[in-house]
């Protein structure tokens, strides 16, 4: 056998991945795009059930007070996806609800003043106006570093190897939602499991009218299969017997959502009355909002990625970071019970599809916007069971986490700085958080517990985000370990030409504004 060359075993690093035959700014025919937009609505869905499903309960309300909150989320959400796609980034990124709110509005909930309302309705009520109230005040913190540049400059220290553990840990710091779900009722989780990855990948070859529809739609075909055998075995009575959780999780009909959702109802800003403010629970606020900031930069060099784009320049990343600032506002004035930030699980279906069409996410957003206000039928997809979510979540997250590797290919990996870096980063990004949890699990509240409420939802908040620990750790290490003369080493030369609006050609293509507005708001 000859000898290989080594220009003929190495693959050299790709701005753009490859494979993709509908890209950021190209879009399949209108039939298509439309199928495909309602196959991110409900993927939308799971996120925007499960927050509220938790919270609601927790804050005294009822399932009507919790299909109401469901529509808000996902109205408010549909609003975010349009303003994002159209005037901040311009990445294909569908805007939902965000687990990283959960911390400081548990905190509210448990708040003295508030859990000891006698009337459930009025403790809801009340509940929800202090969340409001937070999330209003808090949005400040994205709205001042987004269209300050702030951000932006400092996005400056980030390399290809910090961001590196900061990108795979939004997808693998999610673990905890993917099969320890599906768990929760196996006879439908790895069903819905092997069912998506068949489709997806093993018969993604099959094709009609040049259309590869078990590859392309393989998210709606395995749902529906998964969705009508679920339902089979609760007409059949196969859950009659069994524990009230293993119900919860398998039924198709314990959601109690369609029954409570009205026909017709539009969300409004401020539906649940005027918001409060409270000094404590807006800088526990602020510690989410820091997270959620730091998660979407993640995703949306994830997302870049696999819409075949260049990376957002800093200056389109700071306005992402602005328009998201705005969202976070929308929460908090329609009273979405959570904050927003990028769907990680959209993010990774734009992989599944190789569709990372702009159009389709804004016709999702469109889906969004109808079924919220179209309360019974939206109440019906958003009953399908949460298991069904979370075996397309193993495969989603997994994706977006290997995106984050492939930055990889842009750094010197036989640097042992580069592998320290790397391998530190990434295991305290997943450990630190997990001994969080762990913690809060066991003791009932997290390991910061003094005095001082808004201290302790400021630490338990930054702490349990993996991507916030591997952003403070990989940029910390990455900007003082032997950072002279490893430019070049650490992907900078690559990196540098994507920094500025004009230091790549194709920026003008994926993120010049609509409407010509370019004019007033020149990029930098």
């Amino acid at each position: 056998m000859a000898d290989i060359k080594p220009e003929e075993i190495t693959h050299p690093p790709m701005d753009q991945l490859q494979g993709f035959e509908y890209c950021i700014d190209s879009n399949p025919s209108w039939g298509e795009a439309v199928v495909l937009g309602f196959q991110h609505y409900i993927l939308a869905l799971g996120t925007a059930v499960m927050i509220p499903s938790f919270l609601v309960p927790l804050m005294g309300g009822t399932d009507g007070d919790k299909v109401r909150v469901v529509q808000t989320l996902l109205f408010v959400g549909g609003i975010n996806t349009l303003l994002q796609t159209l005037f901040g980034t311009r990445l294909p990124t569908v805007i939902g609800g965000s687990y990283a709110f959960i911390v400081p509005i548990i905190s509210i909930i448990q708040d003295s003043s508030l859990r000891d309302i006698p009337d459930d309705h009025e403790r809801f009520l009340q509940t929800i106006r202090a969340i409001q109230g937070a999330l209003i005040v808090a949005s400040s913190i994205q709205i001042i570093l987004g269209y300050s540049q702030l951000w932006g400059i400092c996005s400056r220290f980030f390399s290809p190897l910090g961001m590196v553990p900061v990108v795979a840990a939004v997808g693998f710091g999610l673990f905890n939602r993917g099969f320890p779900v599906v768990g929760k009722c196996v006879e439908i989780g790895v069903p819905m499991l092997i069912l998506f990855v068949a489709f997806s990948q093993y018969l993604k070859h099959i094709h009609t009218r040049r259309v590869p529809l078990l590859e392309r739609f393989a998210l709606l075909a395995a749902t529906a299969i998964i969705w009508l055998y679920a339902h089979l075995l609760t007409v059949g009575g196969a859950y009659k017997h069994s524990p009230p959780l293993t119900q919860s999780h398998c039924r198709t009909d314990r959601a109690n959502l369609i029954s409570a959702a009205p026909w017709i109802k539009i969300p409004y800003p401020l539906q649940w009355g005027a918001p409060t403010f409270d000094a404590g629970h807006s800088f526990g606020m602020m510690a989410a909002v820091l997270v959620s900031l730091i998660e979407s930069t993640g995703a949306y060099k994830a997302a870049a990625r696999l819409a075949s784009a260049t990376p957002p320049p800093a200056h389109v990343l700071s306005r992402g970071i602005g328009w998201q600032g705005i969202g976070i506002l929308l929460d908090g004035l329609f009273g979405t019970c959570t904050g927003s930030t990028v769907s990680v699980e959209n993010v990774g279906l734009l992989g599944a599809t190789r569709v990372g069409s702009r159009r389709v996410v804004q016709i999702s957003a469109g889906f969004m916007i109808f079924f919220s206000m179209l309360g019974k039928f939206g109440a019906l997809f958003a009953s399908i069971p949460f298991p069904i979510f979370a075996a397309v979540y193993c495969v989603l997250f997994g994706l977006v986490a290997a995106v984050g590797l492939s930055f990889l290919q842009f750094t010197n990996m036989n640097s042992m700085r580069n592998l320290f870096i790397t391998g530190v980063s990434l295991f305290l990004g997943l450990s630190i958080p997990e001994y969080f949890f762990s913690y809060t699990q066991s003791a009932r509240h997290g390991p910061a517990h003094t005095d001082a409420g808004w201290f302790n939802d400021f630490i338990n908040t930054i702490f349990s985000s993996p991507p916030t620990v591997a952003l403070i750790v990989a940029v910390f290490l990455d900007n003082t370990l032997e950072f002279k003369d490893t430019a070049r080493d650490r992907g900078m030369p690559w990196w540098a030409r994507f920094r500025t609006f004009k230091g790549d050609s194709r920026n003008e293509e994926f993120y010049t504004l609509p409407f010509n507005l370019n004019r007033f708001f020149p990029p930098s």
